[in-house]
């Protein structure tokens, strides 16, 4: 088993770099939270969707693990507030941070960190962790969509 994380680790990124068009809007009815610096209520309402949704409890954890680091880079990077949006469907779920500050390096994320790197591995464990990534970034501001495909 831990060779498999470890596998895992240091595989090929998953999810794609940014850019590609811009992305399709959230679906009506998507649940929408606004934040500054409370993280725990951040983490506490994607637990919650997660779970309502029909992620194992394994999952949810890597769910609030992933938008838990980059609701983060918006309080550390963006100084503006940031809107979570949180969806699902039969197939999916997908929770989307977005806030002002700008991610200039397309690759974010998508490259191993190096141990002794100051910063990079949290949107790196981000595209560990979920099955798909979105990232666009320009002048208005950042977007990540996080996927996690829910059990049939």
């Amino acid at each position: 088993m831990a060779w498999e994380a470890e596998t895992a680790l240091t595989g090929p990124p998953s999810g794609r770099p940014a850019g590609g068009g811009p992305l399709s809007s959230p679906p009506p009815g998507a649940m929408t939270y606004r934040y500054t610096t409370d993280l725990a209520a951040v983490r506490a309402v994607v637990y919650r969707y997660a779970r309502q949704a029909g992620l194992p409890e394994p999952r949810a954890v890597d769910l609030v693990l992933a938008v838990s680091e980059v609701a983060a880079n918006t309080v550390r990077h963006a100084k503006s507030p940031g809107a979570l949006k949180i969806w699902y469907d039969t197939k999916e779920i997908v929770c989307q941070i977005q806030d002002e500050g700008t991610i200039t390096d397309p690759l974010a994320g998508h490259r191993q960190p190096s141990l002794e790197a100051n910063g990079g591995h949290g949107l790196w464990i981000v595209n560990q962790v979920c099955d798909e990534v979105e990232m666009r970034s320009d002048e208005a501001g950042t977007t990540i969509r996080l996927h996690m495909d829910l059990p049939r």
